[in-house]
């Protein structure tokens, strides 16, 4: 009971000490594991009681996660194929990577960790299928549509340094109109001693959240390293506001064993399809691809 109480009711864990309540949801769809667990003590005390009542959490977990399990990958068609993907700045094989992500053919790319050494590769190496490019501090969009109003986007928490710039806002000229791209990198997160320590993320999220609200453009596509998932509470201000394929499980961080998407397409007035990841490059993330419908 207490497995499938955590599932459902997950937003009253309280975040006032360590943040426990974001951490719990950045790794939600992995409570699922509790239940085999039970399932060996139910069987090794031969209780037909727990037995039944082990029926609840499975059916919370398949409620909430056990969808994209059931249905196809490409779950419609789409317009705009968007790729994301955090390059990291220790990425030895720039070059790589470039040729990884144009194999999935995308429309437009959002890249985060950009250094100016493998800027020089990528600009070179994506300038044939993608002629159309903005790049504010560390983070980068390429296109095979006009790009115009190109603009960093303020996200940086007030307790960070100058010199931090990890956002952009463009317009990008598409054949079914004009649609506001964000690409935005927030602040990382760690698990320390005494909890889950993310005020700068969620101080960076306030602050996305506040320009994707201010956005005059209709349609709007946020590309980015937001730092967790869909479940955080932490990421409100944006996703309270966005759509998005939240629990489809294309895991993308990190790379060696991913257990968390971390990595985020959403979208305003468009539907996201679809989220799949793409093979790894020489990144600590996996890039992950997405489809956009325009909404009829």
């Amino acid at each position: 009971m207490l497995t499938a109480g955590l599932l459902v009711f997950h937003s009253a864990v309280p975040n006032a000490v360590g943040r426990l309540g974001s951490l719990l949801e950045t790794f939600l769809p992995w409570l699922g594991l509790a239940v085999p667990l039970l399932l060996v003590l139910a069987l090794l005390r031969r209780s037909a009681i727990a037995l039944v009542a082990l029926l609840v959490p499975v059916a919370v977990w398949g409620t909430l996660f056990g969808g994209p399990l059931l249905s196809e990958e490409d779950r419609g068609a789409h317009d705009i194929l968007a790729v994301q993907h955090n390059v990291s700045d220790e990425n030895d094989d720039p070059a790589g990577t470039a040729r990884a992500l144009i194999g999935a053919a995308p429309d437009v790319i959002a890249l985060e960790e950009l250094t100016s050494p493998a800027l020089r590769v990528y600009e070179s190496a994506l300038a044939a299928d993608y002629p159309h490019h903005a790049v504010e501090g560390t983070v980068g969009l390429w296109s095979r549509y006009p790009l115009s109003d190109i603009r960093p986007l303020d996200i940086k928490p007030a307790g960070i340094g100058e010199g931090w710039n990890r956002g952009l806002r463009s317009t990008a000229r598409t054949p079914r109109g004009d649609v506001a791209v964000y690409v935005a990198h927030l602040p990382s997160v760690r698990i320390r001693w005494n909890g889950f320590s993310s005020g700068w993320r969620d101080e960076s999220a306030d602050l996305l959240g506040e320009a994707v609200a201010a956005e005059k453009q209709n349609r709007v596509i946020l590309l980015g390293d937001l730092n967790s998932t869909v479940d955080d509470r932490g990421l409100a201000p944006v996703t309270s506001q966005m759509d998005s394929v939240g629990r489809d499980f294309a895991f993308s961080w990190p790379r060696a064993l991913p257990v968390s998407r971390i990595d985020q397409v959403m979208t305003r007035s468009m539907t996201v399809t679809h989220i799949r990841t793409l093979p790894a490059t020489g990144s600590d993330h996996l890039p992950i691809a997405a489809g956009i419908r325009f909404e009829p």
